[in-house]
């Protein structure tokens, strides 16, 4: 243990964060700058991956100063980042080639329904783990293929590189046209529908099914192991981690075991079941992905559950109906009723993800009477997220021989008191809150530090995990099933809904 802290850095949907952990697993200094999203066409959703680039040279050498820290000091560097964002840049200049096409962009949803007609989900899902969709990054390169002239070809001449985020940010840290790395994790990597999930390889059926070249792909390496070291923002800094941003929340929840899960509750949700070194294909509509890869250990995999909208609609709340002045109202006007007064909302605002995967559903309110207030709309909306997340359970313990005990929360929403109760009480197991609030950071930073030798083993990462509130279920179990049917019916009416050709 040469130095004294783990840096992390957490490349956000939004923004950038550079975060000094201790070995405590204790946030030390941080540092944050955020980004400019665009949105050129309704459903496209861009990023400026030099802006990223240049925010993090910035906010780096803060968080060390911040905190009066040397570079020696640190042992190591590890990377969080937003998942399946695309990035292709120019081998020999280092520019950009347009702007980054991010993970909530759906351009590609008229190549994704001819996908799923043909060859269908089950041809990719035996392959990478994954049902044809938006979200996954294979699309939007054959998008970009087919829709910048000479891009293509360039590719194909070895002009032209691929990554997500932590790989764009790996090769400029060290070195980028002098010599920068082309790696990703098998994180990254197994979000891209181009991975063989059991070799951990890129596939040669899918690069030959979508058209790209292996000369643009990044090479695929263990989450936590030594990459290189920074040549350009904090220089002699060792690299030695690089996770997707929802499985370092996995790992920095410390969800090492089989059967472990962690959600987290932001503008959408993402719950993540261990599954350990077993390869769980899903019958049930959820997502096989690899947890984390350790050096030379086995791979651990995971089944997730993205929800689409849980704090989005909170926002909503917040901004088109005006109902709230701010996010923390929802729970202050759900608290003055008892119920939901019968009322049932499934914010399916532009489909429902997990696991139902419609792109066709839409948000529906069932259940009106004169009786319903806006307290009953606001409890409504937190149950939302409640039974969201119980169908999303409900599909893990189909697809897996492993029953949830527990659920680990993080993120914006678990200050909510009256949705962690909910949530205790549709899933009918305690969920419990750490201490340590920066999981994705952390996780990064629990990665980077094993690699580097900073922490030991997984076990003194555990005694690191600390709770800091705990909910149990409190719910008679004949109205759960009552209310979980009343649910259900309202995803029927979600998922019934048919746009006619002059309206709906």
């Amino acid at each position: 243990m040469a130095g004294r802290y783990v840096m992390s850095i957490d490349q956000g949907t939004t923004s950038t964060r550079c975060i000094l952990f201790d070995h405590g697993g204790r946030l030390v200094s941080v540092a944050q700058r955020e980004h400019q999203q665009y949105f050129p066409r309704p459903g496209w959703v861009e990023h400026d991956a030099l802006e990223i680039w240049r925010n993090l040279r910035r906010i780096a050498p803060e968080a060390l100063s911040g905190a009066g820290v040397a570079v020696e000091e640190v042992s190591a560097l590890g990377i969080a980042n937003q998942r399946e964002t695309t990035v292709l840049w120019d081998r020999r200049t280092g520019t950009p080639l347009g702007r980054a096409i991010v993970w909530q962009d759906t351009r590609t949803a008229p190549l994704v329904e001819d996908l799923r007609n043909h060859p269908g989900d089950d041809f990719f899902m035996a392959r990478c783990g994954l049902p044809p969709s938006t979200y996954f990054s294979a699309p939007r390169i054959r998008w970009l293929f087919d829709h910048v002239a000479g891009l293509e070809r360039r590719a194909r001449d070895g002009e032209v590189l691929f990554g997500t985020m932590e790989t764009w940010l790996i090769w400029n840290l060290t070195g980028g046209t002098a010599g920068g790395r082309h790696i990703t994790d098998v994180t990254n990597a197994s979000r891209t529908m181009l991975m063989n999930m059991r070799t951990l390889q890129w596939d040669e059926e899918l690069l030959e099914f979508f058209g790209v070249p292996r000369a643009i792909l990044p090479e695929i390496r263990p989450s936590a192991e030594r990459y290189g070291e920074d040549r350009s923002v904090l220089p002699g800094m060792p690299i030695t981690a690089a996770l997707g941003d929802q499985q370092a929340a996995l790992f920095g929840q410390t969800c090492f075991s089989p059967g472990e899960a962690k959600c987290t509750y932001g503008t959408g949700s993402f719950l993540m079941l261990n599954t350990g070194t077993d390869v769980v294909r899903s019958l049930n509509g959820l997502l096989t992905t690899v947890a984390y890869k350790i050096g030379d250990r086995p791979a651990v995999y995971a089944l997730e559950g993205p929800i689409a909208v849980t704090g989005a609609l909170v926002q909503w709340f917040r901004d088109r109906l005006e109902l709230i002045s701010s996010a923390p109202g929802i729970e202050t006007l759900a608290r003055t009723v008892e119920d939901n007064g019968g009322c049932y909302i499934v914010p399916a605002f532009s489909g429902l993800f997990a696991p139902h995967w419609r792109s066709d559903a839409r948000g529906v309110i069932v259940g009106l009477t004169s009786y319903v207030t806006k307290g009953h709309l606001a409890r409504a909306a937190l149950e939302a997220t409640g039974w969201q997340t119980r169908e999303v359970v409900d599909a893990m313990n189909a697809d897996s021989s492993l029953t949830l005990k527990e659920l680990k929360v993080d993120g914006g929403m678990t200050s909510d008191n009256l949705l962690m109760q909910i949530l205790a009480d549709v899933l009918d197991v305690p969920v419990v809150r750490p201490m340590a609030v920066e999981t994705v950071s952390l996780g990064a930073a629990y990665a980077a530090g094993l690699a580097a030798g900073y922490w030991a083993d997984l076990e003194v990462l555990r005694r690191n995990w600390h709770r800091a509130a705990q909910w149990l279920p409190d719910m008679d179990p004949a109205r759960r099933a009552s209310e979980y049917e009343n649910w259900q019916r309202a995803v029927e009416r979600s998922l019934g809904w048919i746009r006619r050709p002059n309206g709906p």
